[in-house]
């Protein structure tokens, strides 16, 4: 039985070069989300795999899944050899887990080990031996470059980590992001500008080289979502080029180059904000634009167990150099304003009850003694919950001193 090579996933640009992979394939399987399924993106991959010669399986799917659920999906993949996974980020972590589950009994089993933490690590030789293709209908999620998954689990989700967890290849196409809606869009860039920003942040260190990396990329980052702003306020629909540049620099902040040498666990925003997600069933960049702002503000603050307030003044100087004019020079009510300028909601409702539940639940996945949140207690956790239920949108400041450029400059083009 032989197994594909771990490493980054090649990044291939067009529909068409879905065929490459799956020329001379006697069982090509595809897994496609329900909401694309029967559209244009469906009939052009399926024409694409006929014209290839490869013999072909559909299955459409719905929603996350459990364990459960892809113990079933990794059974009906007997027999493929090829396998095309068309969707967003949850589709393409049920293909991601379920190939590899299909590897051997040692990926469940570490899947079902009784734990109270959240982070399952996967066995690192483990390889697939049919080599899977991501097709992303959505943006910011980055999975199909990534090797993390998330799961459901009774006690919330668990974050899942493993090389061969990466795609062999993920095709992008702009076809595949023609039908996203407008606040998914706004949504998928701030999701890569978290994930650029949030191990900056949190590590107290200075890398020189991946440093510059990181701020180039948020600086280009910041464009696009203003680009996305200013022609979803003048009714129009972001172009395909414009997705296309989302989605390849939406990738590009998974690649290990990028935060080479970085502290581990310098990402604790994102496990409070799928904590928060999970448990008041919002969508997960609901609670990502709840938290960011109190979460930078005990940054600027000086709490460096969250991370480094003089790193955080000075991305976010990058972050405002790039954004419109009269952005707040302070980064929490900074970040406030960008989100709300870029029409992300981020007012969150939850009871005293609720929020005790979940800073309970995130110290348990995740901290008291499990290195994930360092030194930070339930109390820090509580406080930090409930200023971002509490949190109302902000109106976007007047015109006069919050502009959106009418179009990019010349420095805003590169």
């Amino acid at each position: 039985m032989s197994t594909w090579p771990q490493g980054p996933t090649p990044v291939l640009l067009g529909l068409e070069r879905i065929a490459e992979l799956a020329t001379g394939r006697r069982r090509t399987a595809v897994l496609i989300d329900s909401g694309v399924a029967g559209g244009e993106l469906d009939a052009r991959i399926g024409s694409v795999l006929t014209r290839a010669g490869a013999g072909c399986s559909r299955t459409v799917l719905t929603g996350a899944g459990d364990l459960g659920a892809l113990d079933t999906l990794a059974g009906e993949l007997a027999g493929a050899d090829l396998v095309v996974g068309v969707g967003g980020g949850s589709l393409l972590d049920r293909a991601k887990l379920a190939t590899l589950m299909r590897t051997g009994p040692d990926v469940r089993a570490r899947l079902t080990v009784a734990q109270r933490g959240g982070l399952v690590l996967l066995p690192p030789a483990r390889a697939r031996t049919v080599p899977l293709v991501a097709v992303p209908t959505t943006l910011g999620t980055g999975s199909e470059v990534s090797g993390v998954v998330c799961l459901a689990s009774p006690r919330g989700k668990r974050l899942v980590l493993g090389a061969g967890l990466r795609p062999q290849a993920a095709v992008l196409d702009p076809l595949a992001t023609a039908t996203l809606p407008l606040d998914l869009l706004a949504e998928g860039v701030l999701e890569a500008l978290f994930r650029a920003t949030g191990p900056y942040v949190g590590d107290l260190r200075d890398l020189p080289t991946e440093d510059a990396l990181v701020e180039a990329a948020v600086v280009r980052l910041t464009r696009l979502g203003h680009e996305v702003a200013r022609a979803t306020r003048a009714g129009h629909r972001p172009d395909g080029r414009l997705r296309a540049d989302i989605a390849r620099l939406s990738g590009h902040t998974h690649a290990e180059w990028m935060h080479q040498g970085r502290e581990p666990y310098a990402v604790k925003g994102w496990l409070l904000a799928n904590e928060l997600s999970s448990a008041l069933g919002v969508r997960k960049m609901t609670a990502v634009a709840a938290l960011l702002p109190p979460l930078w503000r005990a940054v600027a603050d000086g709490d460096e167990r969250l991370g480094s307030a003089r790193r955080l003044l000075r991305v976010w100087r990058c972050l405002r150099a790039a954004g419109p004019a009269g952005l707040p020079a302070d980064p929490a009510r900074g970040i406030a304003s960008l989100i709300d300028g870029w029409g992300i909601g981020r007012r969150l409702t939850g009871s005293a009850r609720q929020l005790d539940d979940i800073a309970r639940a995130t110290v348990r996945a995740w901290g008291a003694g499990l290195p994930m949140l360092g030194s930070l207690e339930r109390g820090d956790v509580r406080a930090l919950l409930a200023e971002a239920a509490d949190a109302p949108a902000v109106p976007p400041p007047a015109a006069a001193t919050w502009r959106l450029p009418s179009r990019p400059t010349a420095a805003g083009d590169g």
